[in-house]
């Protein structure tokens, strides 16, 4: 992609920002809608510049946890969809497990981890890891298995070892699966850094909700979820440049870059 575009993706994306906005402001003003139901954009906006240090203390707590769980879901990740292809074992044995674990609501397992982990950072990144985790597994494991059988074969009969097929053949033709899965992953992490936040916080934008919620100040909480929708989109797009740096090779990068 180059800069031309990054800087009409970029414009675009402020554009619709702004219009969501006037929009928004628009219907508020016009409707008559109470401030208690739905504010104004320009109370959500007083209501940050008034204490500006707690939204980003905050908004820091709950991204460090999304990072740190999208880093530890990843790295796991990683390791069981090398294993999954690697052994037929293994295969039936995390699947049958991630499937499992995946089917139960993260809201219910929160307060497990608040009491395993304490109610420090500690479980809201094992929320957001295990929340995260699936859609990695799955796409890379997809993504291994779809090689060429004649490229793997051709493999085998230069004698290839089987960390040379993994690591040389198999692991790089599935980076476009991952990438695309980390896109999905990285949005998955924020939600259950939150979850955590809801069930057994004291800091973070999920708290700041809560609270908000409990003294019926909507201007706060509608603050706190906008901050939430930049932190994601964010980090959804540090992940497409991330993509466009590593494989400027695969053919969706290559479209991108000749629009």
């Amino acid at each position: 992609m180059t800069w031309r575009n990054r800087s009409a993706n970029l414009a675009w994306t402020i554009g619709i920002s702004v219009l969501i906005c006037v929009i928004w402001e628009a219907s508020v003003r016009i409707f008559h809608v109470r401030a208690f139901v739905f504010p104004t954009v320009e109370a959500v906006a007083l209501d940050i510049a008034k204490s500006p240090a707690v939204f980003v203390r905050n908004a820091g707590f709950t991204l460090s946890s999304a990072l740190a769980g999208f880093g530890l879901a990843g790295v796991v990740g990683l390791g069981m969809a090398i294993g999954i292809v690697a052994s037929r074992i293994l295969d039936r044995i995390l699947l049958t497990l991630l499937a499992l674990v995946h089917s139960v609501p993260k809201v219910a397992l929160a307060p497990l981890f608040v009491i395993w982990l304490g109610t420090d950072m500690m479980p809201k990144i094992a929320i957001a890891a295990l929340s995260a985790i699936l859609v990695i597994v799955v796409d890379m494991v997809a993504g291994m298995r779809s090689v060429d059988p004649e490229m793997l074969s051709l493999a085998r009969v230069h004698r290839a070892s089987g960390f040379t097929m993994m690591f040389k053949i198999r692991f790089p033709h599935a980076l476009p699966h991952l990438f695309g899965a980390m896109k999905t992953a990285i949005s998955l992490s924020v939600i259950g850094a939150i979850v955590g936040e809801y069930v057994g916080g004291q800091q973070g934008l999920g708290y700041l909700v809560l609270v908000a919620q409990g003294n019926f100040d909507t201007p706060r909480a509608f603050a706190a979820i906008l901050l939430l929708s930049l932190i994601s989109t964010m980090l959804f797009y540090c992940v497409v440049i991330l993509e466009n740096k590593l494989i400027p090779w695969h053919v969706s990068q290559r479209t991108l870059a000749g629009r």
